[in-house]
């Protein structure tokens, strides 16, 4: 069993609506748009994945279901293993979006939290 959680560089006020907005719109090719990558994106990604690699050699006791994490200039998705083995990389997860004031949007609750200085 698994769950996804999206890890989003917004700006400006954020609530459930606009991070699904922007979730919806990270999952569309065509309507995904194209640009420098944010920093802040970079930063998170490069720090989660020395600590829980997405790309070979990673044991079996990865967290990730579905790898390479996806990863977009402004977001990074992820879908992790609904059991113990994903509570060190989520407790990362969180502490790293607070880090580089990421936004962390859980699709299946529907529910937001807000890192960094803004949050």
């Amino acid at each position: 069993m698994s769950y996804d959680l999206a890890v989003l560089a917004m700006d400006g006020p954020v609530d459930a609506e606009s991070a699904r907005r922007m979730l919806d719109r990270c999952d569309s090719a065509e309507r995904h748009v194209e640009g420098d990558l944010d920093e802040r994106v970079v930063a998170f990604y490069e720090g989660l994945r020395a600590c829980f690699p997405d790309h070979p050699p990673y044991g079996p006791d990865s967290p990730w279901m579905s790898m390479p994490l996806a990863v977009g200039i402004d977001h990074v998705i992820i879908c992790m293993s609904y059991s113990d083995r994903s509570a060190p990389a989520l407790e990362k997860i969180m502490e790293l979006s607070a880090r580089y004031g990421l936004v962390v949007y859980d699709p299946q609750f529907d529910d937001v939290v807000l890192s960094g200085a803004d949050g």
